[in-house]
């Protein structure tokens, strides 16, 4: 069975991704942190993310590996475990520009298929439901303000130890939002048969259980 759940940075899309999973005893993919690690190399190899052919070149350069864990889905490029470092607002903003090449989704859209062909999947992200599952049993769009997303994403940073502030996150959530929908190949969009729900003022607790409700109504989960 495959779930799909689309949606702007900062909406909530992983943590709720990942909780359902484990509850439903699917497997969770966080396509974001995919395209995240390809932004890191980058990032850490000087190439810029705005030259798409030097960034399409570096690929022949790039592994990426998932792996699962307790603690969830862990990222590795090139065996190095990258799970925290791709989570800075810088390679966020780097993320966004490697989306847009052709042959980087090329080749992470495979990837992404063939889990999702093997697996019952929960998998998160921005074209999931309109491009990279568009059989998918559920689609969900999670969104929110872009006010209430950036204080969601700074809280998280300042938790994990990483020295930022409000209005550069917010900054660069806005920006994200723009590459992500203003993007020729598949932008940030609703999917026709999607459920859009937006998790504006709702805790946690209570935007998990609205999922949840979902997935067992429109799913037909079976637990596993």
């Amino acid at each position: 069975m495959k779930i799909a759940i689309d949606g702007p940075s900062g909406a909530g899309k992983s943590t709720i991704a990942k909780m359902a999973a484990k509850e439903l005893g699917f497997v969770y993919i966080d396509t974001g942190a995919m395209y995240r690690t390809i932004g890191l190399y980058c990032v850490e190899n000087n190439i810029s993310t705005d030259e798409y052919e030097s960034v399409s070149a570096a690929l022949k350069n790039i592994s990426i590996d998932i792996k699962y864990t307790a603690e969830g889905q862990s990222m590795f490029l090139n065996g190095e475990d990258v799970t925290d470092k791709i989570r800075t607002p810088q390679i966020s903003s780097a993320a966004s520009d490697v989306a847009k090449i052709k042959d980087v989704r090329c080749f992470l859209v495979e990837m992404q298929k063939k889990m999702a062909e093997k697996n019952n999947v929960i998998m998160d992200g921005r074209d999931i439901g309109t491009s990279v599952l568009p059989d998918a049993e559920l689609k969900i769009f999670l969104t929110a303000s872009a006010e209430d997303r950036a204080e969601r994403r700074y809280k998280e940073l300042i938790e994990k130890g990483i020295k930022t502030d409000y209005e550069t996150v917010l900054a660069d959530m806005i920006q994200r939002d723009k590459n992500d929908s203003e993007r020729e190949i598949s932008p940030l969009s609703v999917a026709e048969d999607a459920v859009v729900v937006d998790t504006g003022g709702y805790s946690l607790e209570k935007s998990y259980e609205v999922i949840m409700n979902l997935i067992k109504e429109n799913g037909g989960v079976k637990y596993v």
